[in-house]
């Protein structure tokens, strides 16, 4: 949850607005300096990486703690996102007001979120304002309040999210087929949690939780902007050096989606949405640069893969289709995805099932490899590396993956190096296998045809 708040701040928004505007037309610093990524340790041994830049008065720091939504306890499943929402209503001293009063006062922009495998945190700040900025950070980060007011207005939003989804047919759906292919392992709980669990959910377990997870373990920093790595050191040990050193997490077993099953979630819609999941390929695997080009080719290309060719281009069955790779810490899979209209969802079916055998069977071309090649290669600054707050967050995720300091020079030559044989390799791997398939929408016919078939 981001830092959301009562009507009582609406008539804050104006600053809010100057912020969001400010941040955004700051140029790129790809665009401007060659990217040097600086590994600093602290005095208590915090650890980030940083990129300095000095063009623009501003500091933008992302970070994450090992965890996330699934170490919520059973029966109290949204504690990790009902969490988030709570850092910034209220911290030390200060309660919910005086916090939102401090958070403006410092021109601060400051948002938590609960995933899979981590609990998220970022702040942007004026680098004039850092000290009060980070004063306001060291609070949230180490001693929230958990307070009863706050806390019952969050969950009451959270509630009303919840029963607002459940009428939702693709959030219906979508929880399906987390069970469907995950079974009872964490990922397949919805974030959010459930009216019940997150009703159960008392102050007792959100402090616990916070100092289960908040640890100097497990703990990944990207900084980027107007700071040196000496004043950062400092500024580390100031919002992180008195947390715990070793985090309390429960174990989660790693996970291969359950394939080869079809799940049709019946609704009266136009549009017929079809899902598809694969295995995928662990980023620290040696194929894996040979499956991302092999995913650019299928499907990751917007406009120029093979699945957009033949289900957008040639017979105009969807606005959109693509592929992806899910990269989770304990479950990995290529994801296919599209929307079509109902009555042409059998066909729209068919053809992506032939264009994945077809790559599974003989691969790409040469021709198709070196543009992929050359769209990963030049991609990645756009994709990546587009403004500040981007690059903090690319920061934390080449930690997470293990990546060196020195990925962003590596990574051409990496791409480069994989062989046509390599990427045909991986598309037999990882595509000959049955997947598991998604519709939602009307039931299909018992000969799997419709009316255009």
């Amino acid at each position: 949850m981001t830092n959301q708040h009562s009507d009582l701040f609406a008539w804050r928004a104006p600053v809010a607005l100057f912020l969001s505007i400010f941040f955004l037309v700051l140029p790129p610093l790809a665009a401007r300096a060659e990217i040097n990524i600086q590994h600093v340790i602290s005095p208590k041994g915090v650890t980030a990486w940083l990129v300095e830049d000095h063009t623009v008065p501003t500091i933008a720091i992302h970070f994450v703690f090992d965890g996330g939504t699934a170490q919520d306890p059973d029966g109290k499943e949204g504690l990790a996102n009902l969490m988030t929402g709570l850092f910034h209503e209220g911290a030390g001293e200060l309660d919910s007001d005086a916090f939102q009063v401090k958070l403006d006062d410092a021109s601060v922009a400051m948002s938590f979120e609960a995933q899979h495998d981590g609990t998220h945190g970022s702040i942007r700040m004026l680098s004039e304002k850092k000290d009060a900025a980070f004063d306001l950070l060291t609070l949230a980060v180490g001693r929230p309040r958990f307070d009863k007011t706050p806390v019952d207005r969050v969950r009451a939003q959270v509630l009303s999210g919840i029963i607002a989804n459940e009428r939702n047919p693709e959030v219906i759906a979508d929880g399906k087929w987390l069970r469907a292919i995950y079974g009872e392992h964490p990922y397949s709980r919805p974030h959010e949690g459930t009216r019940q669990s997150v009703a159960a959910i008392t102050t007792q377990d959100l402090s616990a939780f916070h100092k289960a997870n908040f640890a100097r373990e497990g703990l990944y920093v990207g900084v980027v902007g107007d700071i040196d790595a000496a004043t950062l050191r400092q500024k580390l040990d100031q919002v992180f050096g008195d947390l715990p050193e070793k985090q309390a997490l429960a174990p989660v077993a790693d996970i291969e989606p359950k394939l080869g099953q079809q799940l049709e979630v019946d609704y009266n819609l136009s549009q017929t949405k079809l899902h598809f999941t694969y295995p995928g390929v662990n980023p620290s695997a040696p194929d894996y640069f040979a499956g991302m080009l092999m995913n650019d080719i299928l499907g990751g290309q917007a406009l120029t893969s093979r699945l957009f060719d033949e289900v957008r281009e040639k017979r105009g069955l969807a606005y959109g289709v693509g592929s992806f790779l899910v990269d989770d810490r304990h479950s990995n899979a290529l994801v296919i995805s599209t929307s079509t209209r109902s009555d042409r969802a059998s066909e729209t079916l068919s053809i992506i099932r032939d264009v994945v055998e077809k790559m599974a069977q003989e691969g790409p071309t040469q021709a198709e490899l070196e543009a992929a090649k050359k769209h990963l290669t030049g991609a990645f600054a756009i994709d990546y590396l587009a403004s500040s707050s981007a690059i903090a967050e690319t920061l934390l995720g080449l930690q997470f993956e293990g990546r060196g300091t020195d990925y962003m020079q590596r990574r051409a030559s990496l791409i480069d190096a994989v062989t046509l044989n390599d990427v045909k390799a991986v598309a037999k791997k990882l595509l000959s296998a049955s997947p598991a398939v998604m519709i939602v929408g009307p039931t299909l016919p018992p000969n799997g045809k419709d009316g255009n078939g």
